[in-house]
């Protein structure tokens, strides 16, 4: 796992730990310590810590006047034990929100397993979102993890499956990507209406 790292192409258009409003704003990584974990596996110290003991992120791209924001994850989404949804939602969710972002595109192709508790904090983001015409995207979350959240129906708090099941999103610039995902969701919600 530590050789995994976030996504790092796009760092010519966006860099969190630069971004005075992003909520990982003046952190310095270290390149030569591996500190950071998942159980006993360490991970590469590019990733950015919330508070949760299994599950990193990366702000890849932020962009205030369209909304949205692009976030990268590795471990295991561990909402029983460790409120990681929670911890997401207060450390990361919320202050990006407060900066104007509505519109949120997660890449989970390396959130290895989902354990559930309730989910209030997902309501309470998704209603939040809604208020602000916003949406929560999952991008190429690997099935099983889908389908551990489906059992829960936490499906309907987000804009799932088809396309973004497995959209090869590196392809893309995070403009283009943004605009991609904003159409399925518009397709998706025109269908239902």
């Amino acid at each position: 796992m530590h050789a995994l790292e976030p996504y790092y192409a796009w760092r010519n258009h966006y860099i969190a730990s630069e971004d005075s409003r992003s909520p990982f704003y003046g952190r310095v990584y270290n390149e030569m310590a591996f500190h950071l974990k998942v159980y006993d596996h360490y991970i590469h110290p590019q990733w950015d810590e919330f508070g949760s003991q299994t599950l990193y992120t990366k702000i890849l791209w932020a962009d205030y006047e369209e909304g949205h924001a692009i976030l990268e994850f590795i471990g295991e989404w561990n909402d029983c034990l460790f409120n990681d949804i929670m911890l997401l939602k207060r450390e990361v969710i919320d202050p990006m929100m407060a900066e104007g972002i509505s519109k949120f595109i997660l890449i989970g192709e390396n959130v290895l397993n989902f354990h559930h508790s309730d989910d209030a904090y997902y309501e309470e983001w998704f209603d939040e979102a809604m208020d602000a015409d916003g949406w929560i995207a999952l991008l190429n979350f690997r099935e099983h993890v889908v389908a551990d959240m489906q059992a829960i129906d936490l499906d309907s708090y987000f804009v799932l499956g088809g396309e973004l099941a497995d959209l090869g999103w590196r392809t893309y610039t995070p403009e283009q990507l943004c605009q991609r995902v904003d159409d399925c969701v518009e397709n998706r919600w025109g269908l239902l209406n």
